[in-house]
């Protein structure tokens, strides 16, 4: 596109990827099971029921189709909510460490 200006430092996957997505909690974390939407460096973008706060802690797991490809395991924290059905949000997370 002639023109865009895109602010990104790095280019999103697109994924559509089933992860399983632990909610850090003080007292008790819970699992769920989400599909990831893209991933990026810094970021990740995934589908789920319900919604989560903003800054809501995560671990967000995506299994590796392949033996010889690690799984990937990543910690980040809420930054973005979008409700784009019933019982249907997006879900952006900052990724801060990767395992």
């Amino acid at each position: 596109m002639n023109g865009f200006d895109d602010k990104r430092d790095f280019y999103r996957m697109m994924l559509n990827s089933e992860v399983t997505v632990t909610v850090i909690d003080d007292e008790v974390n819970s699992q769920l099971t989400a599909t990831c939407r893209d991933l990026s460096a810094t970021g990740m973008a995934f589908e789920i029921e319900h919604p989560l706060a903003i800054s809501t802690h995560v671990r967000v797991k995506v299994d590796s189709a392949s033996s010889q490809i690690q799984a990937l395991d990543v910690s980040g924290r809420v930054v973005r909510i979008e409700e784009e059905s019933n019982n249907c949000y997006l879900i952006g997370i900052a990724i801060e460490e990767v395992d």
